[in-house]
C-alpha cells in the first residue's frame, strides 16, 4: 500500500520542495502538493504588472508544467487534524486526503490593519489579482483626471501614495513612475505638474536589508525621478481622501497602496504547535516539534539559520534555501538517517529602483545603476521555469524598453444574460398585424 506525503502551499518554498521530492521517494510513496491557484506566482515582479511593463501571464507558471510525477490538487485546505493524520480541503466540494508525512508551506497573507483604515482603503499588493486591481485604478485615475475640470481635483485623482519603503515599495514607486510619465502623451489635459507619488517609510532609510549607501543611491534616484520620499514617516491613519502621519501632517492623495503588513496563514491554529509571531517553531531540521509527521518550511516557519543562529526572512532566496535542506531531511527521515539543521549563506539582495536602474548587494560587492538593473532582470529571468516562458519574458522586457506601456483598462464585463423566465417561456404571441395560425 502506498504512503503519502502531502505538501500544503504552491508558492516557492512548496513548489521547489515537491520539485526536489519528487524524483527522490521511496517508490511506495506517493507526493501531492495543494495549493489554493493552480500556479506559482513570481511576486518581486508583480510591480512590473502594474506598470505595464510585462503582461499578467509572465509572472506565474502552473505548477503542472514544473511538477511532472506529483499530483497537483487546487483547492483550500480549510483544516488539519494532526491526531487522524487528515486533511480537510474545500475543491469542487468537501473532501479529505490522508497523509503520513506532511509539509506545511502555506506562507502568510496581507495584513491591512496594522494602520487605521487602511483596511478599508488601501491596495495590497501581495498576489496577480492585487496587482492587476491597482493597474487598473492607476489607469482608471488617468481616464478620470483627463475629464476633471477642475485643477485641484485633478491632482488629487494624480496622487499616488505607497506605504513601506522595502523592496516591493521602492520597486512599486519606480515602476508607477515610469508608467505615469510614459502615459502622459496620451492624455493631454494632464500635465507632469499634476503628478504626485509619495513614498512613505518609517525608518531612517530605504531598502534597510542593503547596505546605508545603495539605501542613499536609492533615495537619490527616487527623488531625480520625481518621487516625493518620506523616511521617518509613519502612517497611522488613511482616509478615502488622505494618509494621517504620526507628525500630524495629511498628505492628500487618491490612490493609496500598502506594501506593510503581514499575517500568519490561518490554517496554522490547527496546529498544535509553539508560534512565534504566528510563525510555527520548527526544529533545526525544521520538524514540527511534537507532532509526528509535520514539516514546515519558508514564510509560515521560524527557521534558525545555523549560520548566523537567526530566525530566517521572508524571501524567496531563504524559501527555496529551506525546500533543499528540508527536501534532504525528509529522504534521510524516512531512511532512518540523521537530518541536518538549515545553514545557509544568501548570495545577495537586489532591487529595481525604476527607469532601468537597480540596486544589488551579491557576495558583498555593491553594484547600483543599470549594470544592477541588468543583474536583476538576468536573475529572475533564469529563475523563470521553462523555455518558452524565459522567452516570452525576455521579449517582453525588451520590447518595453523601446515601446510605450499598454494604457488598455482591462476590464472583465461579460455580456449581460438573458433573465432565466426569457430563457424558458416561449413568446407565443403572434407578429403586429397578423392573426395567430391554428
Amino acid at each position: 500500500m502506498y504512503k503519502n506525503l502531502i505538501i500544503v502551499g504552491g508558492g516557492f518554498a512548496g513548489t521547489k520542495t515537491a520539485q526536489l521530492l519528487e524524483h527522490t521517494l521511496p517508490p511506495d510513496w506517493t507526493l501531492m502538493l495543494i495549493s489554493q491557484e493552480n500556479f506559482i506566482t513570481f511576486n518581486p515582479l508583480l510591480p512590473e504588472v502594474v506598470g505595464a511593463s510585462i503582461m499578467p501571464s509572465h509572472v506565474i507558471a502552473p505548477h503542472r508544467q514544473m511538477l511532472h510525477c506529483s499530483q497537483v490538487c487546487m483547492a483550500q485546505v480549510s483544516e488539519i487534524d494532526t491526531a487522524e493524520r487528515v486533511v480537510h480541503y474545500l475543491g469542487e466540494g468537501p473532501g479529505t486526503l490522508r497523509y503520513d508525512q506532511l509539509v506545511l508551506a502555506c506562507g502568510t497573507n496581507a495584513n491591512l490593519d496594522v494602520v487605521k483604515g487602511m483596511a478599508q482603503v488601501a491596495l495590497p499588493l501581495k498576489t496577480l489579482g492585487d496587482a492587476l486591481f491597482l493597474r487598473n485604478r492607476i489607469i482608471a485615475r488617468l481616464e478620470q483626471a483627463e475629464l476633471q475640470p477642475d485643477p485641484e481635483h485633478r491632482r488629487w485623482l494624480m496622487s499616488f501614495i505607497i506605504v513601506g519603503g522595502g523592496f516591493s515599495g521602492v520597486e512599486t514607486a519606480g515602476e508607477l513612475v515610469d508608467f505615469l510619465y510614459a502615459s502622459l502623451k496620451y492624455y493631454k489635459r494632464i500635465r507632469r505638474e499634476d503628478l504626485r507619488i509619495t513614498l512613505l517609510h518609517s525608518g531612517d532609510r530605504l531598502l534597510q536589508e542593503l547596505s546605508p549607501s545603495l539605501g542613499k543611491f536609492t533615495l537619490r534616484k527616487m527623488m531625480d525621478r520625481g518621487v516625493d520620499v518620506r523616511l521617518n514617516a509613519r502612517a497611522v491613519r488613511v482616509t478615502d481622501r488622505d494618509v494621517h502621519l504620526e507628525s500630524g501632517e495629511l498628505i492628500l492623495g487618491g490612490t493609496v497602496v500598502c506594501t506593510i503588513g503581514t499575517q500568519p496563514n490561518a490554517l496554522l491554529d490547527s496546529i498544535p504547535a509553539m508560534k512565534s509571531r504566528g510563525r510555527l517553531v520548527v526544529n533545526p531540521d525544521m520538524s514540527v516539534p511534537g507532532v509526528e509527521g509535520v514539516w514546515a518550511v519558508g514564510d509560515c516557519a521560524a527557521v534558525i539559520n545555523e549560520a548566523d543562529r537567526k530566525v530566517c526572512p521572508p524571501t524567496a532566496q531563504f524559501a527555496e534555501a529551506q525546500a533543499r535542506q528540508l527536501a534532504a531531511n525528509i529522504i534521510s527521515h524516512l531512511a532512518t538517517r540523521p537530518t541536518r539543521p538549515f545553514q545557509f549563506r544568501p548570495k545577495g539582495q537586489l532591487s529595481s529602483v525604476g527607469h532601468n536602474k537597480a540596486v544589488a548587494e551579491v557576495l558583498g560587492f555593491k553594484v547600483s545603476g543599470f549594470i544592477a538593473w541588468l543583474m536583476w532582470r538576468g536573475l529572475y529571468l533564469l529563475r523563470i521555469p521553462t523555455f518558452a516562458r524565459k522567452t516570452r519574458l525576455f521579449l517582453e522586457w525588451n520590447w518595453a524598453m523601446f515601446f510605450p506601456p499598454d494604457i488598455s483598462h482591462l476590464g472583465y464585463r461579460r455580456t449581460q444574460r438573458r433573465s432565466t423566465l426569457s430563457q424558458t417561456v416561449p413568446d407565443t404571441r403572434a407578429p403586429s398585424g397578423q392573426g395567430a395560425r391554428s
